[in-house]
């Protein structure tokens, strides 16, 4: 629930080595950069203690931060049925430590994460990376690209339920949308986003 001081949203990219969390603060349809991190689990080897390491590390964020509202990545069908799910247990886990905190969760598939942020579904996690980045006035780039990657996934959770787009946080209007193939011609039809 948004209050006065607007409400926060963590954003989370799930993973069994390396899981991303991201957060930002709304208020209205502007939001500002909070935190972003990773959970490093690649030294745990037993896969119910990795479960366990992310569902302890998001409770702590949770506690730390408070967020209103959580939002996560689908898992994503490729070739490893093995990878699938032991991303689908990770992602359960995080979702899982959210409502036992009785925070609502979303779920986001990559491509509507990446359009909401650069306009374009096959965008590269560097350009996801250099749009957001941009956008929010963030300088350092982070180590793990899950870092922005949840970053991603929590401003796309904040466009997704207000209708808005990251442009209006300084004009009150959308920008247009035309599709391109490239990231040059994103850049080239998109001229307002870029400052």
């Amino acid at each position: 629930m948004e209050t006065e001081e607007g409400k926060i949203i963590l954003g989370i990219d799930p993973g069994t080595i390396i899981l991303g969390y991201g957060l930002i603060r709304q208020t209205g349809k502007q939001f500002s950069f909070l935190d972003m991190g990773v959970l490093n689990l690649s030294k745990i080897k037993d896969p119910t203690g990795k479960l366990k390491a992310i569902f302890d590390g998001i409770i702590k964020i949770i506690d730390q931060y408070h967020p209103d509202e959580f939002a996560i990545e689908a898992p994503f069908y490729g070739k490893n049925v093995q990878s699938l799910i032991k991303l689908g247990r990770a992602q359960g886990v995080a979702i899982a430590a959210a409502l036992s905190r009785e925070i609502p969760a979303s779920e986001y598939a990559p491509l509507r994460v990446k359009q909401s942020i650069t306009g374009h579904g096959n965008a590269s996690k560097e350009q996801v990376c250099a749009m957001l980045f941009h956008l929010m006035k963030i300088d350092a780039i982070p180590k793990f690209w899950d870092a922005s990657d949840a970053l991603a996934i929590a401003v796309c959770h904040a466009l997704q339920g207000n209708k808005i787009e990251i442009a209006d946080q300084k004009a009150n209007k959308s920008p247009s949308r035309t599709r391109g193939n490239s990231w040059e011609s994103f850049i080239a039809n998109h001229k307002d986003r870029i400052r």
